[in-house]
């Protein structure tokens, strides 16, 4: 067993797509949990609906690339309304039962037989050979030569890098924004009705108006990590979209540190640094089973969770004073 191999792949797992995506999805988490205490169980709905706003609309539709991503980003807006307006004037536990039942809803009416023709059903939408092709657009805009790229330990091939440059730049913008919108009057008022939105509405707020943005705004985020989780994998399955996929950005928002800009993207990247590095420890010793390594992976990663729990509830970035999760 090779120690360097090990670090090496999970180093090249923290930077790569999947790093990127999650980054993407616990940044409008903590816009809706974070800033805003909005407790969102069903990020991976707003995902779904993104990445198949965009697959839909270029592979079937016919309609271009860019026009498909406006697509998606509107699909999650649309279903930020859809489920604000009926609980977001209620108590947060009923946005959380809401909020995970319909991304539930979704991934079993896109798979379902009557929604086939439009969304493939349990097979999904490919992009390939043989496929609609709604990454056709993306892969001509490549400005990498088909190659393999390696960077010290990192190694890419050209689509790999291609999804991982965009990917980043997509995270550090994202992150600029949810910078200058909490240091904005309106992050201001976000945050005190995280606090006390009580006393917000006692002070004139529209506590209402101010979710709603919150969970748009969030969503859009979510709807974006989705777009970019189709481009990287070049293809969709309504099964992709499993409501784990919420509760890992949950551990890497708590990892990183709630209400803090940076803490998304640095819990992701240790987050599957460590799924990566133990998976890769665990098939160089061959100590136990090949099946059980998925599972023990987890049950580690959620250990180191419990004791960062115990020991630094805000996360590694954020302020205990500011953020409280027991709260």
């Amino acid at each position: 067993m090779d120690i360097t191999t090990i670090l090496a792949g999970g180093l090249n797992t923290a930077v790569g797509p999947t790093t990127v995506v999650f980054a993407l999805a616990a940044i409008g988490l903590n816009v809706h949990y974070g800033y805003t205490g909005l407790l969102n169980f069903g990020q991976v709905g707003f995902m779904l609906v993104g990445a198949y706003g965009m697959a839909i609309t270029v592979s079937i539709v016919g309609l271009p690339f860019w026009v498909g991503i406006l697509a998606g980003l509107a699909a999650a807006v649309v279903l930020a309304l859809l489920l604000g307006v009926p609980t977001l004037r209620l108590r947060a536990d009923y946005l959380a039962i809401s909020t995970i039942a319909a991304a539930e809803i979704l991934r079993f009416v896109f798979r379902s037989g009557p929604f086939v023709p439009i969304t493939g059903g349990p097979f999904g939408i490919p992009s390939g050979p043989g496929g609609p092709g709604f990454t056709q657009t993306w892969d001509a805009l490549n400005p990498f030569p088909p190659g393999s790229y390696q960077f010290g330990w990192l190694s890419f091939t050209h689509s790999r890098l291609w999804v991982t440059v965009v990917g980043w730049t997509l995270v550090a913008l994202a992150s600029l924004l949810v910078w200058a919108l909490t240091r904005s009057p309106w992050g201001r008022v976000v945050k005190s009705i995280r606090e006390d939105e009580d006393a917000a509405r006692a002070l004139g707020k529209n506590v209402f108006a101010y979710k709603m943005q919150s969970l748009v705004l969030g969503g859009m985020l979510g709807g974006l990590a989705g777009i970019v989780l189709a481009l990287s994998q070049a293809a969709l399955s309504p099964d992709q979209f499993l409501p784990q996929l919420t509760f890992f950005a949950y551990a890497v928002l708590i990892m990183g540190g709630a209400a803090s800009v940076l803490g998304p993207v640095v819990g992701a990247m240790l987050f599957w640094f460590l799924i990566s590095s133990v998976e890769r420890f665990l098939l160089g010793t061959g100590i136990m089973p090949t099946g059980t390594i998925g599972p023990t992976r987890l049950a580690l990663v959620g250990l180191l969770l419990i004791v960062l729990m115990a020991f630094r509830p805000q996360g590694l970035l954020g302020n205990k004073r500011e953020m409280m999760l027991d709260a």
